[in-house]
């Protein structure tokens, strides 16, 4: 791999398929900056998917807001990487995050919060989502990107009583724009570092 060829990891929990929609997203807003890619289900998580994520230049959380925040699946998978947090594993990787409720707010809040208060344990660096918030005026739609008005990370509002076909366009685009700016900004990080050690060399 390349000084600016990152690696982008999404680590991620879906509880009926609608947050792997959006995990999708992350994945190919990311990948067509040509960063590689790995996607990992925290809920059947292997050694070998552990140490994808330790390689990885960037670990983006993801998990459907249950009750004000993360999922149980994902809150199991944060606690097991204490191990990490031992050996400063993912100490100054880029991190970010998203997430589904049914509710527009849903307290998805709540979850994005979890997941930078995780990352700072970790010692990594969080990448917001960087857009203004979109349909809170006159001439804004529901089609606009960020319409749920997050800055935290990417978030989606799904009715519950509908499957994962029902995630909305705009959501999964907000979330390909999310994919796209983790893998940007960490590709500069790799190369202001490659050129920071070519200077001491």
């Amino acid at each position: 791999m390349t000084a600016t060829r990152p690696t982008v990891a999404i680590a991620f929990h879906s509880g009926y398929g609608h947050t792997a929609v959006i995990a999708e997203a992350v994945a190919r807003g990311a990948a067509a900056t040509g960063a590689e890619v790995v996607s990992v289900a925290v809920d059947t998580i292997t050694d070998e998917q552990w140490a994808q994520l330790d390689a990885a230049d960037a670990i983006v959380f993801g998990s459907p807001t249950y009750m004000g925040t993360a999922s149980g699946a994902f809150h199991a998978f944060a606690e097991a990487s204490s191990k990490r947090w031992f050996g400063d594993a993912w100490l100054d990787k880029v991190a970010a995050g998203f997430t589904n409720s049914a509710s527009k707010s849903g307290d998805k809040a709540g979850t994005l919060g979890f997941f930078q208060t995780l990352a700072f344990q970790h010692g990594m660096s969080w990448v917001s989502l960087g857009l203004k918030p979109g349909w809170n005026s006159s001439t804004g739609t529901e089609n606009d990107l960020n319409r749920l008005g997050f800055f935290a990370g990417a978030t989606a509002s799904t009715p519950s009583d509908l499957g994962a076909d029902a995630v909305h366009k705009a959501d999964i685009a907000t979330a390909e724009h999310l994919g796209e700016r983790v893998a940007k900004h960490t590709a500069v990080l790799l190369a202001g570092r490659a050129a920071l050690a070519a200077q001491a060399a």
